[in-house]
């Protein structure tokens, strides 16, 4: 794996990792890559047609990684990215590299589950919350409703909250007094703020907030009790959340682990399914 790490590609994709990019600004660094060998030779205006963006957009994402200008980055990669060939057949294309940092991602996520403490903690709190809301909004909704489908099997009353707005408050008020003691909220870049007002008005509420995130330094966490992070992919144009829906369904089992009868709520659907021939397998 030597080659592929020391490939100008490969040293182009280090560079943008780390960095919250927007669509149009991960739309340069995939065009970046593709050109690896050529990039470092490049002036603001021909990377702009070759990424299809504007050429504003090529300074502001030089500025997004730190650097003065185009200019500067420019200089920065004849230095430490020149061109070059990697050895033939090691080298990583673009869509390679995006599931090579998502299996990273989940090998990070493994270990930070060998203290289960955090997840039985979440469980215990989840689990005990009759109703549970079930937060995520844009990025995050998605998670939130595969959460939300699942447990719904397993626990006696989910509340799925994936659309914001002006009701968003009203429904958490709503739980609340329908005797929630616990939210858990699915945050995933980009940070809605409507996520952040609407867990501060849940903790005002009295529920306590679980809450899984990219990061443990996400704008969620300083509302949240309990956060559990797992690290979203950004080599592609948009956020892979592989590891955030695993650590979604650790929690649902560990749910189970605390809900006594979940074993028999999970037969009693299998039996209907069957009787309904819901299912073709």
């Amino acid at each position: 794996m030597t080659g592929t790490t020391d490939s100008p590609a490969a040293r182009l994709q280090q560079l943008f990792e780390g960095h919250r990019l927007t669509p149009t600004q991960r739309r340069i660094a995939h065009s970046m890559v593709r050109r690896a060998a050529d990039v470092p030779f490049l002036s603001s205006v021909e990377l702009a047609e070759v990424a299809g963006v504007s050429q504003p957009s090529v300074t502001r994402f030089a500025v997004a990684l730190g650097f003065d200008g185009y200019p500067a980055l420019r200089k920065y990669l004849r230095e430490v990215a020149p061109p070059g060939p990697g050895p033939a057949g090691d080298e990583l294309n673009e869509y390679q590299q995006a599931v090579r940092a998502e299996i990273e991602n989940l090998k990070h996520l493994g270990e930070l589950l060998a203290d289960p403490a955090p997840v039985v903690r979440a469980a215990r709190l989840l689990a005990a919350s009759r109703p549970l809301p079930v937060l995520g909004l844009r990025a995050a909704a998605a998670q939130a409703r595969g959460f939300a489908y699942f447990a719904a099997k397993v626990h006696p009353d989910v509340r799925l909250l994936d659309e914001g707005g002006s009701l968003l408050t009203d429904r958490i008020d709503h739980a609340r007094r329908a005797g929630a003691t616990a939210l858990l909220c699915f945050a995933l870049p980009r940070h809605p703020r409507e996520v952040v007002d609407a867990l501060r008005h849940a903790r005002t509420a009295g529920l306590t907030v679980v809450t899984v995130a990219d990061s443990a330094f996400a704008p969620v966490a300083a509302v949240s009790e309990v956060l559990i992070p797992a690290a979203v992919g950004t080599g592609l144009s948009f956020d892979t959340a592989c590891a955030p829906m695993l650590l979604g369904r650790v929690l649902l089992e560990a749910m189970c682990d605390e809900l006594p009868d979940a074993q028999a709520r999970l037969e009693e659907f299998d039996s209907g399914a069957a009787a309904r021939g819901l299912f073709v397998e």
